[in-house]
């Protein structure tokens, strides 16, 4: 079962130097927050699909196709069901469907999809030890950075030894989808055991190696590899700059926001 997101392959966006991928990353997500328009959103969306597709990382957008569809299905019911602003438009019962409702729940079901994708794509096309590097260049404190990092690091671990628990229980017969859904739930507990006792291990384990590896030391960090800032890395920011300073601009003059502009 492959748990990590990261596909090592050589395109133009994986050699991106990591500070870019960081700060490109930011640009789209504060270029997807600012905006509620559906017919604003679907371009932006669009391009970053495109460049999921370039970095062949389409592979991971299926894997999380449900996680996809639960997002856009359930922000797109719920807004469309309790958006606050505008006069009633059809009535169903006690609910109330708002003038504008629909166009601002889908704008908040693409923002919200978009945004996800943003981050499948960087995961996709940054390794961890690229997403460190470039957290101590961008200024976050590196015993900070490590620990934002880490979580990268040890995720995959515990739900990889989740499984091998799981995997091993199965072979020795034990059944964990018997019975219904309350029951199904309660016979994974026994499994919790030994995946805790395997992090307190791992946290110990690490906890000593940071020790010996100098962690607390306050010298200045180096890195062993070194990152080189290029000319394709200077376009990659200067088209993503431009890009999201449109969408503040159509922010500031209000209009991305739903009910401003006919």
């Amino acid at each position: 079962m492959r748990l990590y997101l990261y596909i090592d392959r050589r395109t133009p966006l994986h050699e991106l130097n990591p500070t870019v991928k960081v700060l490109a990353m930011l640009c789209f997500f504060l270029a997807a927050f600012v905006n509620e328009r559906p017919a604003l959103l679907l371009p932006l969306g669009a391009g970053v699909m495109a460049l999921v597709r370039w970095a062949g990382a389409w592979q991971n957008v299926r894997r999380l196709r449900v996680l996809f569809v639960m997002v856009f299905t359930m922000t797109l019911l719920i807004w469309t069901l309790f958006y606050p602003r505008g006069e009633p438009w059809l009535t169903l019962g006690p609910i109330q469907i708002r003038t504008g409702a629909i166009e601002f729940a889908l704008g908040m079901s693409l923002k919200l999809a978009t945004v996800l994708a943003v981050g499948v794509l960087f995961l996709s096309t940054t390794k961890v030890e690229e997403f460190a590097y470039a957290l101590t260049r961008v200024g976050v404190p590196y015993k900070l950075g490590f620990t934002m990092t880490l979580a990268f690091r040890l995720v995959p671990v515990f739900v990889e030894a989740a499984f091998t628990v799981v995997q091993a229980q199965r072979s020795r017969g034990f059944n964990f989808d018997e019975g219904n859904p309350l029951q199904r739930i309660r016979r994974y507990v026994p499994v919790m055991v030994p995946v805790f006792m395997g992090a307190l291990r791992r946290a110990d384990s690490m906890a000593m190696a940071l020790e010996a590896r100098g962690f607390l030391s306050q010298q200045p960090r180096t890195s062993f590899e070194q990152y080189r800032f290029g000319l394709r890395d200077v376009i990659a920011l200067l088209v993503t700059v431009v890009v999201t300073s449109v969408f503040v601009a159509l922010w500031w003059t209000g209009y991305t926001r739903v009910g401003m502009y006919p």
